[in-house]
């Protein structure tokens, strides 16, 4: 796959509506073949709840303060709520036929995780697999992401540092995972970086690139949005602001 580019996009920190408004312009264009394969690293401004795609907003509107006054956002993906604050959250999006994809979507999941965990352990922070899947299922059990657990998930000890989550449609694969750097909000058990390392999200952005276009044989290439892509993104940003998603059960 060497002459098979990916594009990376080291993005700022956004609010909940404009990061998934982005990543699901992407899967658009990405599956439509208008925009390349692409890795997105991005953070998120305010700390914001986002709700997995078969999650229930009830199930949001419980939760006690400090969590319960964040704004929500519901993904396209699935799994268990995140509550993103200090973190660095990626996204990739490939069309179904790359031939990364040649062996199905999981491949994501492993190769995305060995990646992680090859720069963490560089940087002083010991992980482990979790290696074994619970009984959790896209709309049961615990309301929490980190709180679930499947057998590729990135430990520190006991807890929960990264996992992912996917979605895909007829045409292209929607990856995102979350790394926890700092955890200030207790209602969400996970482990964090910080506790370990003296690291921060920007740290880990590069080296992450690097190492899953190593694994993957993919050539990296540093790119910018699109006109293209932030109009698609500008006109979804309603769409994820908005009460008809976020609330949709």
């Amino acid at each position: 796959m060497k002459n098979q580019r990916l594009r990376i996009i080291h993005d700022g920190a956004h609010d909940g509506a404009t990061n998934m408004a982005r990543d699901e312009a992407l899967l658009t264009l990405v599956g439509e073949g208008g925009s390349a394969p692409t890795l997105r690293t991005y953070q998120w401004s305010p700390p914001t709840i986002s709700l997995g795609y078969f999650q229930k907003h009830a199930d949001y509107a419980k939760l006690a303060p400090p969590a319960g006054d964040l704004p929500v956002v519901r993904r396209q993906t699935g799994g268990g709520a995140i509550l993103h604050d200090r973190e660095l959250t990626y996204s990739l999006v490939f069309p179904l036929d790359h031939p990364l994809l040649a062996d199905g979507p999981n491949v994501l999941y492993e190769t995305a995780h060995d990646a992680l965990m090859e720069c963490l352990e560089q940087r002083g922070v010991p992980t482990q697999r979790q290696d074994k899947t619970d009984e959790s299922g896209p709309a049961k059990g615990p309301f929490f992401c980190f709180a679930r657990r499947h057998r590729l998930d990135i430990l520190i000890g006991d807890d929960k540092l990264a996992g992912s989550a996917q979605r895909r449609t007829r045409k292209a694969v929607l990856q995102h995972g979350s790394i926890m750097f700092e955890r200030r909000y207790t209602q969400q058990p996970a482990a964090a970086v910080r506790n370990v390392a003296a690291l921060e999200p920007d740290h880990l952005r590069r080296p992450f690139a690097d190492a899953f276009t190593r694994r993957t044989d993919l050539r990296a290439v540093p790119g910018q949005w699109t006109e293209v892509e932030l109009a698609l993104a500008t006109d979804l940003t309603s769409k994820y602001a908005g009460d008809a998603w976020t609330r949709r059960t």
